[in-house]
């Protein structure tokens, strides 16, 4: 490319250069870019910015990488070269999550290197210089793309003008254009985008002039495409930003034309913040509202712009000027990076191979079918290339300091600016789904959870989809506002990588489930899971809402792929041949052969599973277990909501009550190893732990229910619970009322009782089984742990609620059931005969 002072990136083997832009219009300083690592930092610091040059900066420092490596002698096989360059562009990538270039980038480059990894005779030079070549011409690709859109985007605008009667309004056909933010030679490889369109305008002598907005906070507008302007002797005006609809209502404005980030499947589009509003602006006053972009930008894995994580600028870029600060201190600062315009509102998405297809009727734009239109057309003649989707790449360690680190709201739970070196990061997951990280440093921690497209503990085979994150971060933010005191802060949630960011329950917090391995009893636990359940339970059903806004709600949580592996996993796998059972063999392979046979159980558990799929009571957290619950002598804390549904009440005391009866069961494997009576105050406080747990709920659970028939006389009350029928003006409202809440806590118990049974099954023969009873090490020991509690599960499950009345009797009999194999009673009111009980 010729010499050309606006250029953004300057390139020539292996070495790479980048324009500081925050020096412009004052100084042309050059960066150089010697590895990914410098790459990452100025793409965040925005010395380079525009989603095209952020894509062509990240694919010409992997080129870097690679020439300055060695050129592929660097690598001990094809393999190890593969895994550079994916982990490379993986964490370029977290540089700046909104623009998808980058990741188009990634993904492009990443087919490439397999491609050529495919190839007979591959090695790791040859990998290495298909890699480069393809890096190297997104220059030239892009600046040819551009081009393509300047002259497709000023055929459209000149014919949106005509079509509203103005072809003609200012001599010799000339327009006035409106362009937001910098999308011209500094924010593309060269010519630009919006700003293409409007340098084609001017070629073919149409432009009258072009108004170009400051861009506040950051001056984009003001600081760089008034310098291009200015320097290609273009007609054009500089206003803020707040001015732009008043230009508007005073007929200067023929179009407005803007560049994009991103724009997904129905053409929302994510843009420099201040967009949205221009888009506003130009409907009310009938003016066309483009947006140029390649088709790089375009991403049909995203269904609305409600998916785009949209980015947030450190506050000191309002507060201060120069270095000085010139607001008062105290305030609080909102800054996102980006705004997202309807689609509806955009006329027209123009790319290189030109306009995206509108429907006419909801004025959305087909963006998933002209990308698949382009890609059929591309593979008949051989061009084809993979596309980023809505799936996302797994963090290392590496990647989650950098996704931190680039995020300064997030940071700074761990660490000042530069101090990201002594981050320490450790990878906890105690779950069978996703991966959690731990990260600490000088400031403090936060906890990473990252869900990818498949369940964790089978791997790509057993898909998943990744919109779990956004349900637990939702069910999370909700049961922080309804049990605060029980539930962690969410920091961030980012669909673009599936990733949480939540407040760290450091310690002295440990996993209820890895304290109960290792003996230890809390005191609380039970009672803060009773008030935890009562709160989010009764506060999410229609005892409490209103019947509009409980199916609002349902649609928010709907949860198909969650409730579809736990209809799998626990109400079908345990009771037929499924390969990814196990056990304990073969010491429980005849009990795992008779559960396969058993009428009477697959009987019950055909209806809870009928309960399971049609009983729509509340939120209810979905996987409440001692793995889901941080604790230490004093607090109780429920993570991991990411089963959340609305389902049947029931079913999140139940598992936590079956979850407390296994290391009950299994206290006596532990015992064998550590000596006798060792485990006897720990299994009382277990079978305690158990009866607090439901004593609280179902107390709590009344009280509040009471509370909400009697507020306002009645008004407040959900639609389930009237209070024209059951308040205390009603004729025998209140008798009513204890009537409906007696019911409702009997069949709820029955259920829970049955419930409670197939999660102790589903954890001794199906594919998740728990430390509790698999720590045990001596398998003889361990098997007749687990034959206890399956058979005791098996009891609850087709006899418990016809049986026990009370939970009190359920551990009575939970004692009874470990003694009728001759173990010894740990406490005289835990010594009824187990017959009496009933129990086989």
């Amino acid at each position: 490319m010729p010499e050309n002072k606006l250029q953004a990136i300057k390139y020539a083997d292996g070495q790479l250069q980048l324009l500081d832009q925050r020096l412009l219009p004052y100084e042309t300083v050059y960066l150089d870019v010697p590895d990914p690592k410098a790459a990452w930092q100025q793409i965040k610091d925005m010395v380079v910015r525009g989603a095209p040059a952020i894509g062509v900066t990240g694919a010409l420092a992997l080129a870097v990488h690679l020439i300055s490596g060695g050129r592929g002698k660097q690598y001990a096989s094809v393999q190890a070269c593969l895994d550079d360059v994916a982990s490379t562009m993986d964490y370029l990538v977290t540089s700046r999550p909104t623009a998808v270039n980058l990741a188009d980038s990634a993904v492009k480059l990443k087919a490439v290197a397999a491609e050529a990894a495919a190839q007979q005779g591959a090695t790791a030079e040859t990998v290495t210089a298909a890699v480069v070549a393809a890096a190297e011409a997104t220059l030239e690709q892009d600046i040819a793309a551009n081009k393509a859109i300047g002259a497709a985007g000023a055929a459209a605008l000149l014919s949106a003008v005509a079509a509203r009667g103005k072809a003609n309004a200012r001599p010799g056909g000339k327009v006035t254009v409106l362009t937001h933010c910098n999308t011209g030679s500094l924010a593309t490889a060269g010519y630009g985008t919006a700003l293409g369109v409007v340098r084609a305008l001017h070629e073919q002598g149409r432009l009258e002039r072009c108004y170009a907005c400051e861009t506040r906070p950051y001056n984009q507008g003001a600081r760089l495409t008034a310098f291009e302007l200015v320097h290609d002797g273009l007609p054009a005006t500089l206003l803020v930003d707040s001015a732009a609809a008043a230009l508007m209502a005073q007929g200067k404005v023929d179009a407005v034309v803007v560049g994009a980030d991103r724009v997904v499947a129905n053409g929302d589009t994510a843009n420099k913040i201040g967009t949205f509003s221009h888009a506003v602006a130009a409907a009310a006053h009938g003016i066309p509202f483009f947006v140029a972009a390649p088709t790089t930008t375009l991403d049909a894995g995203l269904a609305t712009g409600e998916e785009i994580e949209i980015e947030q600028r450190p506050a000191e870029e309002i507060t201060h000027f120069k270095g000085q600060r010139v607001v008062v201190e105290g305030i609080d600062v909102w800054n996102p990076c980006f705004d997202v315009t309807p689609g509806r509102l955009v006329e027209g998405i123009i790319t290189e191979e030109g306009l995206v297809p509108r429907d006419s009727g909801s004025g959305s734009h087909k963006v998933a079918a002209f990308m698949a239109a382009r890609q059929q057309a591309q593979a008949a003649n051989g061009t084809a290339v993979p596309r980023p989707t809505s799936s996302v790449s797994a963090l290392d360690a590496a990647g989650v300091v950098a996704f931190l680190a680039g995020r300064p709201q997030l940071a700074k739970h761990v660490g000042p600016a530069g101090s990201e070196g002594s981050w320490d990061v450790k990878e906890v997951g105690d779950g069978n789904i996703n991966f959690v990280y731990i990260v600490t440093g000088p400031s403090g921690g936060v906890c990473v959870k990252q869900a990818l497209p498949y369940v964790r503990c089978v791997g790509e085979g057993w898909p998943l989809s990744c919109d779990r994150a956004r349900i637990e971060a939702e069910a999370l933010a909700l049961e922080h506002k309804l049990c605060p005191q029980h539930t962690p802060q969410v920091y961030l949630y980012e669909p673009a990588s599936s990733v949480i960011v939540m407040q760290l329950l450091g310690p002295p917090n440990v996993i209820l489930r890895h304290a109960i391995v290792q003996g230890g009893t809390f005191p609380h636990v039970g009672r803060h899971t009773g008030e935890f359940l009562a709160a989010t339970l009764f506060s999410t059903s229609l005892l409490a809402m209103d019947s509009r806004s409980f199916r609002q709600m349902q649609v928010r949580f709907t949860n198909p792929d969650l409730c579809a592996l736990t209809e799998q996993v626990i109400f079908a796998d345990p009771y037929a041949q499924a390969a990814i059972n196990r056990w304990t063999a073969p010491q429980l392979d005849e009990a795992a052969a008779g559960l396969r046979a058993d009428t009477e159980a697959k009987a019950a558990i055909s209806v809870l599973k009928r309960k399971f799929c049609c009983s729509a009571d509340a939120l209810i957290h979905g996987d409440l277990h001692t793995g889901s619950i941080m604790v230490t002598a004093d607090s109780s804390v429920m993570i991991d909501p990411e089963f959340a549904f609305v389902g049947p009440i029931a079913f999140d005391p139940a598992k936590i009550i079956a979850e407390l009866l296994i290391p009950y069961f299994a206290a006596d494997g532990h015992e064998a190893a550590q000596g006798a009576g060792s485990r006897a105050g720990q299994r009382v406080w277990l079978l305690q732990c158990i009866v607090d747990v439901w004593e609280t709920f179902s107390s709590r659970f009344l009280e509040l229910w009471s509370a909400k028939v009697a507020a306002d006389g009645g008004a407040a009350a959900g639609d389930l619970s009237p209070g024209a029928l059951l308040g205390a003006a009603a004729d025998n409202g209140p008798a009513a009322l204890a009537s409906c809440q007696q019911a409702f806590v009997a069949g709820l118990w029955a259920d829970v009782l049955g419930f409670a049974g197939a999660f102790i099954i589903r954890r001794l023969v199906g594919i998740a089984h728990t430390a509790d009873m698999d720590s045990i090490a001596d398998a003889d020991v361990r098997a007749a742990c687990e034959l206890r509690a399956l058979r005791f599960g098996r009891h609850l499950l087709v006899q418990g609620a016809a049986t026990y009345k009370g939970v009190r009797e359920l551990t009575a009999a939970a004692a009874a059931a470990r003694q009728v194999d001759g173990l010894p009673a740990d406490t005289a009111a835990e010594a009824p005969a187990a017959a009496a009980l009933g129990v086989q």
